[in-house]
């Protein structure tokens, strides 16, 4: 990899021909693909192990407040590939102990980390150190020996580590070595805790210490560790069993604490399921069965051991409705996963007849769209049930019963997601699908393209990409589901998102299926997957679930029917709207054209046979008439303008202006202006049609009524016509200047006026140019 790095980079040094920059282009391609997978390494943040690298070692590893385990591997070494799955379980599983103990990894075969590799003396791989809190800045760590691939065995070797730590000790690990009567006494009177759990064990055994820590980030709780030889204690309290916890509070009183298996797992969950016991930071919820989560949403009482169906429309309805709203194009890879999204629900969603209708027409529309994409628009309409299938709805709004959160913010639409896809899985494997990934698939579509939280979706396709091959059969389609599922539990547990009355755990928990859990030979915790896989079908189960706080499906559907009619009525009533504006903008509107150029003809007729009429009475009487100022357009007249466009000279070659048309607003139109500018419209015409039925009138007359009223008045009828010569002349002189100004305004010359004068200056600099340089050409001289 690095001679090809060299090679590429090589190649781009100096000039090059055409062949060989292609071929270092695609070489430093294959490069860059090799560094980042190098750089990718064996572990993601998904992981919860902090990755080291040049840049925080020192921040990481020097001073720190709680102890680091680092393991040092190379991401080509088969045996740090090995070892990768047992460092992830540590992980998870001590995944409590933290902030008094971190876990960390570098990758040693990066380039970039190879010195901080080689300060630490390291020559093989995978190997692991121990880094004490308060660490100096030489420290090179303790080796774990003889490196174990259990997780168990590690938990062990970080204990041992743990308990040789010598002052100051860290202030975020509680004390692990054995405790007495005496201190006892004097730990109730300095500390105020509400639970004391003792549990009393052999010297050899970890439960206790581990316990410890497992509790560290939980608040009133304290754990202490008492041997069987601590005899004042061991013989107060009747211990005969080793281990076994003991609950005890002030005044000697004390309590057996009840576990299916006396182990470190089933300790760990019955103390943190106390009265009290939250994790620190997270306020202690009030005993009450209405919590209040909104202002006008009051706490559903339910069964925490059912589904419900409320959940599960609630998430339908948020999911097609909200989510995907947000995606107002759905095309490519999105389409594919939608198609199939829909199609697992059509399947196997156990709802209601009225929703799975709906569900049937909503799968069989999209897998009938043939087109690369599809509007939500077009999708939305289908899901509203706009061609009105019969008894087809999803009901609207969110109910969350069993996923409701203590805080409106908290649990809900995630919970619906999870308990939607657990259904899917049983259900596909009791209907006898014939694709064990058919679920599966969906799901990691849909969450990758549409999912909101993008580093949640984000987490979920890592942890696809990593195991989703793996499944081969409908259990494991089951059990894949489950499992990824309580990582992701282990991961969140303590961020701000989980709720302090619903806290991340281990589930099914031991009081909801003590036979799910079991223990190893060496006392460690393991999960029984039969009984698990007993407890999945049974608890997703189509019989268990609940429908109660649903809406009634009468109800849905006259909803649905009302909402539909009030559509239609906005619908009618925005075509009306636009009905009317456009009626009434007719009306304001120039009449149409063939209309208008047959009352032109009629009006030019009209005016010539009074004009020849006029001209014939005074060449009769030797007088010369100007002509009339009607006649010569000194009167404004309807649709005198219109004439003159009409009349327009035009250019060959030229592009004269359209006039420009004033825009109307047609609401405002109509509410205000309508009756006013109709009534005024209609007004025009009539006095119009009387003003050319006048004039056909003096026409039929005959030459003698024109005649008297041209001259009634000589004088008066003189001036009129000077006056409308005058205007005439300067109509048609101004009626030229448009011509010569037709296609340019003010702007157009303008720039042409700059363009000439920059041109002008580019010739003079050009003659300047080529003028000086012949004059500075030196002359050649010949030699004989």
């Amino acid at each position: 990899m690095a001679r090809c790095y060299n090679f590429a980079t090589s190649r781009f040094s100096g000039e090059i021909n055409k062949y060989h920059r292609h071929v270092a282009v695609l070489c430093l391609n294959f490069c860059l693909i090799l560094l980042s997978s190098v750089e990718a390494g064996l572990y993601t943040e998904s992981d919860q192990i902090i990755a080291l690298s040049p840049d925080n070692v020192k921040s990481v590893l020097v001073n720190s407040s709680s102890a680091i385990v680092v393991e040092f591997y190379a991401s080509w070494c088969g045996h740090c590939i090995s070892f990768s799955p047992v460092y992830k379980g540590l992980a998870r599983d001590i995944r409590e102990w933290n902030p008094a103990v971190d876990l960390a990894a570098i990758d040693c075969a990066d380039e970039n980390n190879r010195k901080v590799c080689t300060s630490f003396g390291i020559r093989g791989f995978p190997t692991v150190k121990f880094f004490h809190a308060y660490g100096r800045e030489d420290s090179a760590g303790e080796t774990f020996t003889g490196l174990p691939h259990d997780v168990r065995a590690l938990r062990h070797l970080i204990v041992d580590r743990m308990e040789k730590h010598q002052d100051p000790w860290p202030p975020a690990c509680p004390p692990l070595e054995p405790t007495s009567q005496a201190e006892i006494d004097i730990f109730l009177e300095t500390n105020n805790v509400r639970h004391l759990a003792l549990i009393f064990e052999d010297a050899s055994s970890y439960i206790g210490r581990e316990v410890t820590l497992d509790l560290l980030q939980f608040e009133n709780i304290a754990v202490r560790r008492v041997l069987s030889t601590e005899k004042d204690l061991v013989n107060k309290l009747g211990v005969t069993e080793f281990p076994s916890c003991y609950l005890y509070y002030p005044g000697g009183n004390f309590t057996r604490l009840k576990v299916n298996i006396e182990a470190r797992t089933f300790y760990s969950y019955a103390l943190q399921g106390l009265p009290g016991v939250v994790r620190s930071g997270k306020p202690v919820l009030a005993a009450t069965d209405h919590i209040s989560t909104h202002a006008e949403e009051l706490w559903r009482p339910f069964n925490r051991s059912r589904v419900y169906m409320a959940d599960l429309e609630s998430m339908l309805h948020y999911s097609l409705r909200v989510e995907l709203a947000s995606h107002p194009v759905i095309t490519g890879e999105a389409l594919t996963s939608l198609r199939k999204y829909i199609s697992v629900l059509a399947k196997y969603f156990p709802g209601r007849p009225m929703l799975m209708n709906l569900l049937k027409t909503l799968n069989s529309w999209l897998q009938a769209q043939t087109g690369d994409q599809v509007s939500y628009q077009a999708f939305s309409e289908i899901l509203e049930n706009s061609a009105q299938a019969p008894d087809a709805a999803l009901p609207e709004g969110v109910r969350w019963v069993a996923c409701q959160g203590s805080q409106p913010h908290l649990r809900r639409y995630p919970c619906g997601v999870w308990t939607l896809f657990h259904i899917l899985t049983v259900q596909a494997k009791k209907a006898d699908g014939s694709d064990p990934m058919e679920v599966l698939s969906a799901m990691t579509g849909y969450i990758s393209n549409f999912f909101g939280c993008r580093p949640c979706a984000e987490h979920f396709k890592n942890m696809a990409a990593e195991s989703l091959s793996q499944v081969n059969t409908f259990t494991d389609s089951i059990l894949w589901l489950w499992s990824r599922h309580n990582r992701v539990n282990n991961r969140i547990a303590g961020a701000l998102s989980e709720d302090p009355d619903f806290p991340k755990i281990q589930w099914p928990p031991p009081d909801m299926c003590a036979d799910c859990h079991t223990v190893k030979d060496n006392g460690d915790h393991k999960w029984n997957n039969q009984k698990v896989l007993t407890f999945l079908g049974d608890y997703y189960s189509v019989e268990r679930i609940l429908t109660d706080y649903l809406e009634d499906e009468s109800e849905v559907l006259a909803k649905q029917k009302a909402k539909r009619a009030r559509m239609q009525q906005i619908l009618e009533a925005q075509k009306r709207v636009e009905r009317e504006a456009k009626e009434a903008l007719k009306l304001n509107r120039p009449r149409p054209m063939q209309d208008m150029v047959e009352e032109e003809e009629e009006e030019e007729e009209v005016v010539a046979n009074e004009e020849d009429d006029v001209a014939a009475a005074a060449r009769v009487e030797g007088k010369t008439l100007e002509p009339t100022p009607w006649a010569a357009g000194a009167e404004a007249k309807p649709g005198s303008d219109r004439r003159q466009n009409a009349r327009r000279p035009s250019i060959v070659g030229m592009k004269v202006r359209d006039t420009q048309e004033d825009i109307v607003d047609l609401d405002s139109f109509v509410n205000q202006h309508f009756k006013a500018k109709a009534a005024e419209m209609v007004t025009t015409n009539r006095v119009k049609q009387r003003t050319l039925q006048r004039k056909r009138e003096e026409r039929d007359a005959g030459p003698g009524a024109g005649l008297g009223v041209a001259v009634l008045d000589p004088d008066a009828s003189s001036d009129e016509g000077a006056r409308a010569q005058k205007r005439e002349l300067s109509g048609r002189r101004g009626r030229w200047m448009s011509v010569l100004s037709i296609g340019f305004s003010k702007v157009d010359v303008s720039l042409c006026v700059i363009l000439y004068f920059l041109s002008s200056m580019c010739l003079l600099a050009m003659y300047l140019f080529f003028k000086t340089r012949l004059r500075l050409r030196p002359a050649k001289l010949s030699v004989p």
